[in-house]
């Protein structure tokens, strides 16, 4: 199902066709520098019935991220529900394919996703979750107009929490 669509991407969920390419993201070492480790193909196949399941319970997830040119998955970015200090929080996260790192992507599909937060679903505020050392993360962040809220202990270990209002 075809979620929303930018200048040069289209978002839409996963079908368990998409294993193979974003296994091939998830699986590499410098994409997932900032996770506990790369994914397994079974961790990978989890996270697409993960993000399935919070279409159905949320009404949104993380969703496949296309090239409109080539129909090419080359990541994801989306919506996900967290406990941020007691307190739930939606997430904008994304991931992309490295071999298409610097070419703004990440930020098309995180503004994107932003509107479709603030204007298809109504929420007022959105965050991200950043490892600090994730440079490349902490500007999509900051493109796309957030700002560092707070730091927080999440995932066993500290995180920048960028976060950005709707505007009246």
């Amino acid at each position: 199902m075809l979620l929303l669509k930018t200048e040069r991407l289209y978002l839409r969920q996963y079908g368990q066709e998409d294993i193979y390419s974003l296994h091939s993201i998830f699986s590499d070492p410098e994409t997932m520098k900032y996770y506990p480790a790369p994914f397994s193909e079974e961790q990978t196949k989890n996270w697409i019935i993960k993000n399935q399941k919070r279409y159905i319970e949320d009404g949104f997830g993380l969703w496949a991220v296309c090239l409109k040119e080539t129909n090419e998955l080359i990541g994801d970015c989306g919506l996900v529900t967290q406990n941020v200090d007691g307190q739930f929080e939606v997430e904008i996260g994304y991931h992309i394919n490295k071999k298409y790192w610097s070419k703004g992507y990440a930020s098309e599909a995180a503004e994107g996703c932003k509107e479709y937060g603030f204007y298809q679903l109504g929420f007022t505020k959105l965050i991200s979750i950043i490892d600090p050392r994730n440079l490349p993360s902490i500007r999509v962040a900051e493109k796309i107009g957030f700002t560092k809220e707070k730091e927080s202990f999440l995932f066993d270990k500290n995180h920048y929490v960028y976060s950005g209002n709707k505007e009246p």
